[in-house]
């Protein structure tokens, strides 16, 4: 055993019975993947993930109650380290940029196949966004225009980095930097690219072409 992994532990929350088993039992076939909980509502989800400590939650948006973008807020104020992917029928904008304000690591859409939605669980457990092609559209349709030749070489270097879903951490090992000047240079690409989140400008990034 002590070549294993430990599963990531996963919380699924969804106020429709069928969609919130069906989700379920996807993540659950994954051997990698230990579905530790269920909860109908954004208040049944936050009592669940004090309990359950997951390590990730697979969050509906539109929910009774206090709905999924507040549940994702209170969440992520009490685990500052849980990964939060949203999961949800809609791809506007708005309901997007809502729902990273407050504390998602990634956002999907309810269309996605099983092996994106397993790999989006991964990613959020560890600390990085994952995008529905939709989403990302949606999202970068509202950033404003922002020239990237503004970025200087080493912000590029980094913005490609920082893109990749490396840590600032990771990236400092990279490029044999101290953490403080990557911490920096986060900070100007964010200026530079009018966004407020290494989620957001990782969007950016991955769909500048």
């Amino acid at each position: 055993m002590s070549g294993s992994v430990t599963p990531h532990r996963v919380l699924v929350v969804d106020d429709h019975d069928l969609l919130r088993e069906g989700v379920s039992a996807v993540l659950g076939s994954f051997p990698d993947l230990d579905l530790v909980g269920e909860a109908h509502s954004g208040e049944a989800a936050i009592d669940a993930a004090a309990v359950l400590e997951p390590d990730v939650v697979v969050m509906d948006l539109v929910m009774p109650g206090i709905g999924g973008i507040e549940a994702i807020r209170r969440l992520r104020a009490a685990h500052p380290d849980l990964g939060i992917l949203a999961l949800s029928s809609y791809s506007d904008g708005a309901r997007v940029r809502e729902a990273i304000e407050a504390g998602a690591t990634g956002y999907l859409i309810k269309s996605v196949d099983a092996e994106s939605l397993a790999q989006a669980v991964r990613s959020a457990a560890g600390g990085t966004a994952t995008f529905s092609p939709e989403v990302t559209l949606a999202l970068v349709g509202g950033l404003p225009s922002t020239n990237l030749s503004t970025l200087t070489s080493r912000e590029l270097e980094i913005a490609e980095l920082l893109a990749s879903g490396m840590t600032n951490a990771q990236i400092a090992e990279t490029l044999v930097l101290s953490i403080f000047t990557v911490k920096n240079h986060v900070s100007s690409i964010l200026m530079k690219l009018g966004v407020r989140s290494r989620t957001e400008a990782a969007a950016r990034l991955l769909s500048r072409d």
